[in-house]
This record gives C-alpha cells, structure tokens and sequence, in this order.
C-alpha cells in the first residue's frame, strides 16, 4: 500500500524504497521505521502532489529538472541512489528515487549517471509535449549539486577515470552543445531532489515537501 501511494507523495519515495528493500528479510527496527512512515502518511492524509501550474496562458511551458544521488549509501551493496524530480510549468511531472544498477567510484560519478537518467526523461517528456503540440521553452534547465558533473559535460576529455561512463557523457553533452539543456550548478540546501535520495532533517524535509505537496483544498 505505501508503494501505491508513492505516486502521489513523492515526498515518501525515499523512506519508501528504503523499506522496499527488506521485504524478503525484515528485522524489528525496519518494522519500527514502516509504523513511523504509516504514522506520518495518516498524519498528512489530506496531503497530495501539488498541481499548480505556474507560468501565463499563451506562453511556452518551462520545464526544470533537479537532480542527485547518495554516493554509496547502502551500507552493503554500496550502490548509489539516483533521484530526481522535474517541474513542467512548476507540477511535478515526474520523480525517481531508486538504486543505482552498478557501483560508482565516486561521487562525481554516481551524481553524472543521476543527471543521464533524468536527461533521458526530460527527452522523453519534450517529445510527448512536441507530439501534442505544447511549445517548451529551451534550453530546459537540469540543476546539479556537484560541479565535477558539470565540468563532464563541457570536457571532451575521456580520461582512464571516466572512460565507463563515456556513453552517458556523450548522451548529455550532445544535447547540452545544442541548446536543449543547460546544465546549471544548485546548492545541496537548495536542491529539491535531496529528498529522494536520503533521510534529511525534518526542516529541510518540510522545505522541500512544499515544492511537491500541498493539503487538498476542502480537507
């Protein structure tokens, strides 16, 4: 039941997943931890995705991306999570909070392989708006907290470090060169993505939060 509802708290997805990934061995603390995330959903029922479009009528939509990832979380596979949420015209359209497929040697790394799996969304989503004829303004900003992912997508250099995920780095900069991103640099306090990532401070949980849900109107 909190993996349904995922998809429209994505506030939760973090947490969620975490949980996810005991079910074939649970022990009691991650049985204390479900009723504390059953506890809190109950707390906030009346909270859902925040479906306020921003922007005016007549004017190309805006579509922003956060991105990020945990470098080597998990304590026993040390794979990295990958998340990232993107806003088009200020609704969170789509998010991710998910391991990632392989180990990363850095942290740089496992940030760039997060931003190359947001890149292919935000491709995806650019191609159904172009299909139903809904005009994007370009290039679509993809926010990043880590300026050695940023410094990959300007640097044609492959270097015995980066050489594995040469792939990823050519995908991105191909469309970062002709102007359909821009890769931008945010502050981690800034970066919404954060949440889906990792456990944070209830502060910036509440800051982030308001960016994604709000309480339903009526309720």
């Amino acid at each position: 039941m909190l993996q349904y509802i995922i998809k429209t708290r994505p506030d939760l997805a973090n947490p969620i997943r975490e949980l996810s990934k005991v079910l074939d061995g649970p022990t009691e603390a991650s049985y204390k931890e479900m009723l504390r995330i059953i506890k809190f959903t109950l707390d906030t029922r009346n909270y859902g995705l925040l479906m306020c479009p921003k922007g005016k009528l007549g004017e190309p939509w805006e579509m922003v991306c956060y991105t990020d990832a945990d470098y080597a979380g998990d304590p026993v596979t040390r794979r990295s999570v990958t998340g990232y949420i993107i806003f088009l015209h200020g609704v969170p359209v789509c998010f991710c909070s998910r391991s990632q497929k392989s180990v990363t040697l850095s942290s740089c790394e496992s940030k760039w392989i997060a931003l190359s799996e947001a890149v292919k969304d935000v491709m995806f989503i650019l191609h159904l708006c172009e299909s139903m004829q809904i005009e994007v303004k370009l290039p679509v900003t993809v926010r990043v907290d880590n300026v050695g992912a940023i410094f990959m997508t300007d640097n044609v250099t492959t270097t015995a470090r980066t050489r594995h995920v040469d792939t990823r780095t050519k995908y991105v900069r191909e469309f970062a060169q002709d102007g359909t991103l821009y890769i931008k640099f945010v502050a981690s306090s800034d970066n919404i993505a954060d949440i889906m990532t990792k456990n944070v401070s209830s502060d910036l949980h509440e800051k982030y939060s308001k960016e994604l849900v709000s309480k339903r109107f009526g309720s």
